[in-house]
């Protein structure tokens, strides 16, 4: 959120301030997804979508494409934390999240997407995970979760993958290509007469001027009597709310060149800090090990770097051994927003009643956005979330 005088196009072109009901800033899964529910709303109203891009620009089109269930914990340490009712309900969101997806935007158009419901893995590469793992597969077959437990040689056999001790398969889970999703839900409405996009406008302030706000960005002014931040990782840029509330993580990840089928679908190893995956296309698709440098993936800066990428490496190397020496095609990174207590937030900034906000995934955005989004709609229209996505946790 930097934008120089000379930046500032408003400044020299004599332009007009536009004028919206809403004004949502975020072109990501986040943003646009309310602005889907917005218009399922059907109440006419003049909205505005601001991107300082393009859409997808940043952590929607730059993550792996898992669409998975729960949290970045195990389900047992989440039901130490939360308790076994809460810990479902958190579950059942990010379940219901990808039945709306499944029901609203991807209905029969699945392959046009590469949107596979092949479950997801996490997998120990030691006893000591693989007995965690364990406690899990049995708390969530007695919630009705439907789980399946893996030894070694299963593993092998369905994943190609050597090096794992064990592991549990959540079976409803799926992945997906981002920006493809992405494009599919703005379809639903980029015709829509009371709907605006404004790509390559980053935003740098927003201020109020009489009853509304005065959001200024790159290429012009927008007066709305409300702002939603959709901004998920960049959130504390524009609002000190979010200091102590989202943090920007960096997230790295490396592609190879197309293989012949391996994966029998999305996997999670080393207590969900690593991730990879194969596409309907062939590529390895892996991500993580930032727990290797934990002072350096903080903040806004999204270059790879040569530690990280190298461990991406070597994981594949070590536990794919069918991969040797296939070309790696794609470097990458993108900020992610953490939460404080590890859920997303949904709901109104306490000081300030007309910036609703969205946000704090927690590296599972594309898992829980789409049912955020129509949270952050029932919000603005007075009805019920649950409370352990709701922003007033914090008050």
């Amino acid at each position: 959120m930097s934008v120089s005088l000379w930046q500032d196009r408003s400044k020299t072109s004599n332009s007009a301030i536009s004028e919206f009901d809403i004004v949502i800033i975020g072109g990501g899964i986040a943003g646009v997804s309310t602005a889907y529910w917005l218009i399922q709303e059907n109440e006419g109203l003049k909205i505005a979508l601001v991107e300082k891009g393009q859409l997808a620009e940043g952590a929607t089109g730059r993550n792996a494409g898992f669409i998975t269930c729960g949290s970045v914990e195990h389900f047992n340490r989440l039901v130490g934390k939360h308790g076994a009712k809460e810990a479902l309900e958190i579950w059942k969101f990010s379940e219901d999240n990808l039945a709306l997806l499944q029901e609203h935007i991807i209905k029969g158009s699945a392959a046009d997407i590469q949107f596979e419901k092949n479950g997801s893995f996490s997998l120990a590469s030691t006893e000591e995970e693989f007995i965690e793992l364990k406690k899990s597969y049995e708390i969530m077959k007695e919630l009705g979760i439907e789980v399946e437990v893996l030894g070694q040689e299963a593993i092998e056999n369905r994943l190609n993958a050597s090096g794992f001790v064990g592991g549990i398969k959540y079976i409803n889970d799926a992945s997906v290509h981002p920006v493809l999703l992405l494009d599919k839900i703005y379809d639903q409405f980029r015709d829509d007469k009371n709907f605006t996009l404004l790509e390559n406008s980053e935003v740098f302030n927003i201020e109020q001027v009489g009853e509304n706000k005065r959001v200024h960005t790159k290429s012009g002014r927008l007066d709305t009597p409300i702002v939603i931040m959709a901004t998920n990782g960049y959130s504390a840029q524009l609002h000190p709310f979010f200091e102590d509330k989202i943090y920007p993580t960096r997230g790295q990840i490396l592609a190879t060149e197309p293989l012949p089928k391996l994966l029998e679908g999305p996997c999670y190893a080393n207590f969900v800090l690593d991730y990879f995956r194969q596409t309907p296309t062939g590529e390895i698709v892996i991500g993580g090990f930032r727990q290797l440098k934990k002072d350096t993936e903080v903040g806004y800066s999204d270059e790879v770097t040569d530690v990280i990428q190298e461990a991406l490496e070597d994981f594949l190397k070590k536990h794919i051994p069918s991969i040797k020496e296939n070309k790696i095609t794609h470097r990458w990174s993108g900020i992610m927003g953490f939460s404080a207590d590890g859920q997303p937030m949904v709901g109104a900034i306490p000081s300030d009643p007309q910036v609703y906000f969205i946000g704090g995934f927690t590296a599972h955005g594309m898992g829980l956005a789409f049912n955020c989004g129509k949270c952050l709609v029932d919000v603005l229209f007075d009805r019920e979330i649950p409370s352990f996505i709701s922003a007033k946790r914090f008050a």
